[in-house]
């Protein structure tokens, strides 16, 4: 938690960002984790006001930037696209998947490595990820970002190329693109934040659920859903197709 906080104090005095910016993030995944009975927050609401109010944990992570422990499990299952045929749930096909570990990446202490207001790990993963699927960011309809808190989600959108750097809180900004129907839907089941903190499998399960049209907040014609591993570690991110 010290880690996330250092880096993110680095992020926003770098790039000017305000505090009550980066409320939106988690604010959009609680709306969504309320169409989602089984989300932890599930019928728990909360206002930007009341992520405003949450009392400051490591700054400048409030107690709503921060995931919870949870008590679950997820299961994926992984075929042939040939046997998947005849299964009864319609398949998520694998476009692509790409893992990175770059230099000076260290499991959580990369204190001194020359740019700290950004995920390097995440950007390296990206740039083969979307080479070996054959798209680019404005293709993907729908994304789950691992955030274990807030900041994560937020400067990922920047290494995925989904913005500037620097631009992830304006990109979420007011909320409206990132909900399911804005320009790039994101944790649409509620996320690390607001469905369940197990370890990123809950993203993978989402995303196959929009592939298939069956999540409770359902991204229409969702033809492309990415999921990433976790930011400021080795990291790893899927691209899924309908």
């Amino acid at each position: 938690l010290a880690w996330a906080g250092m880096y993110g104090m680095r992020w926003m005095h770098e790039f000017g960002i305000e505090p009550e910016h980066i409320g939106w993030y988690p604010v959009v995944l609680r709306e969504n984790a309320q169409r989602n009975p089984k989300a932890i927050f599930h019928d728990k609401p909360m206002t930007h006001q009341d992520y405003m109010e949450s009392p400051m944990i490591v700054e400048p992570l409030r107690l709503f930037d921060c995931c919870v422990d949870t008590d679950g499990a997820a299961a994926v299952v992984v075929t042939t696209a040939e046997r998947a045929k005849d299964l009864k749930q319609p398949p998520a096909h694998i476009l692509a998947a790409a893992q990175s570990c770059p230099p000076e990446q260290e499991i959580q202490t990369s204190y001194n490595r020359p740019i700290m207001s950004g995920l390097p790990e995440t950007w390296y993963m990206a740039q083969a990820l979307f080479r070996v699927a054959g798209v680019s960011p404005a293709d993907i309809d729908v994304a789950q970002l691992y955030d274990p808190f807030s900041l994560g989600g937020l400067v990922q959108l920047e290494e995925l190329g989904f913005c500037e750097r620097g631009e992830g809180a304006a990109f979420c900004d007011g909320g409206d693109r990132i909900r399911p129907d804005g320009e790039l839907p994101l944790n649409t089941s509620g996320g690390l934040l607001s469905e369940a903190y197990i370890h990123g499998y809950n993203l993978i399960t989402e995303a196959v659920r929009q592939i298939r049209g069956t999540s409770t907040s359902q991204v229409e014609n969702a033809e492309l859903s990415l999921v990433t591993g976790g930011p400021g570690v080795p990291s790893s991110g899927l691209i899924l197709r309908r």
